[in-house]
């Protein structure tokens, strides 16, 4: 077998998945809904070989921590049973954006891990196992195999065979833009699995979060079907802030904010009330992310750049699926 290399997209839910009903096999408590992004990249090469008794695992570069490398095989082995292989593979995965730091840097390393482990081997899996795989590895990945606007189905069966990510509309539908406003380069103290089953263990808002997905998901569908502007703002914030205040009524809270997150919300409604066509979300992490539509993106950028502590700003579209690239692209 020979080198492989896939790159695949960060995405960001605009109705956010945190929680899980099943943390054995990582399902997800709720539906989401996310868009993937094109400028932001990981690149993954896997090549399984005969010689290794082990995976070797790097990362940006440098020899993967254990942690990490963990995950790597754990993914890798559910791959290889269904797949029908047993050799061990070199990874080297690097990512042109900041490592676990609210940017979704798993959810695309993963869904390019699968993409390219699974154009290495003779009997392919189909998409939806792959979604399925790459969801047990990170609750996010399945939906960076798909580009456009994409749902992930919490499901309802117990071995989580309905559980998985499909697309909705593809980036053409509505080719909206976003606005990154990177307030740390540092990785988070706590990480979105361990702040999710705290959550789920001691927040007292857990189930009313749980029951209010499915209509959030409808009425996020219908604004971006019908290019609603106001009404998919509407929902996605009232989601995001939503996540957070869960976040934070868990005892300890969790407080994955600082104190430029909280300027650029102010910030964000500001240009929205002025008449710009902008929204906020956030994930488990200090980054906003502002989507508005392709004419207001410049000065939201602008904007956002101003805000003391923003360090950068990275300006994305919505972009492709994950996909086989040849190593110079």
């Amino acid at each position: 077998m020979h080198t492989i290399t896939a790159i695949a997209h960060p995405n960001i839910a605009l109705i956010k998945y945190w929680g899980k009903r099943d943390t054995a096999r990582n399902l997800p408590a709720t539906h989401s809904l996310s868009i993937t992004l094109n400028t932001l990249e990981t690149h993954t090469s896997v090549n399984f070989s005969a010689e290794l008794s082990v995976d070797q695992v790097y990362l940006n570069k440098a020899l993967a921590g254990n942690t990490f490398s963990a995950r790597v095989s754990a993914c890798l082995n559910e791959f290889r049973k269904l797949a029908g292989i047993d050799k061990f593979a070199s990874v080297h995965t690097n990512n042109n954006f900041p490592t676990a730091a609210g940017l979704a840097s798993s959810a695309s390393g993963f869904a390019a891990l699968l993409t390219a482990a699974n154009a290495a081997v003779e009997s392919p899996l189909d998409l939806r196992q792959l979604a399925i795989l790459a969801r047990q590895a990170s609750g996010s990945a399945g939906r960076s195999l798909f580009g456009g606007y994409v749902i992930q189905h919490c499901g309802q069966q117990n071995d989580g065979s309905d559980s998985y990510a499909e697309p909705l509309f593809p980036a053409k539908h509505w080719p909206l833009e976003v606005v990154i406003a990177i307030t740390s380069e540092q990785e988070k103290t706590t990480g979105s699995t361990a702040g999710m089953l705290h959550t789920a263990a001691t927040a007292p808002y857990w189930q009313a979060w749980v029951d209010r997905s499915a209509e959030d998901i409808h009425a996020a569908t219908t604004a971006i079907q019908q290019r609603d502007f106001s009404a998919l703002a509407e929902v996605a914030e009232a989601s995001c802030l939503a996540m957070h205040a869960l976040m934070q009524s868990a005892r300890p809270g969790l407080l994955y904010w600082n104190a430029a997150t909280v300027e650029l919300i102010h910030k964000i409604r500001h240009l929205r009330a002025s008449g710009l066509a902008v929204f906020f979300t956030i994930d488990a992490g200090p980054q906003v992310k502002a989507v508005c539509l392709p004419e207001a993106a410049d000065k939201v950028e602008a904007a956002l750049a101003n805000v003391p502590g923003v360090l950068r700003t990275l300006r994305c579209s919505l972009g492709a699926g994950a996909r086989v690239v040849n190593d110079a692209e």
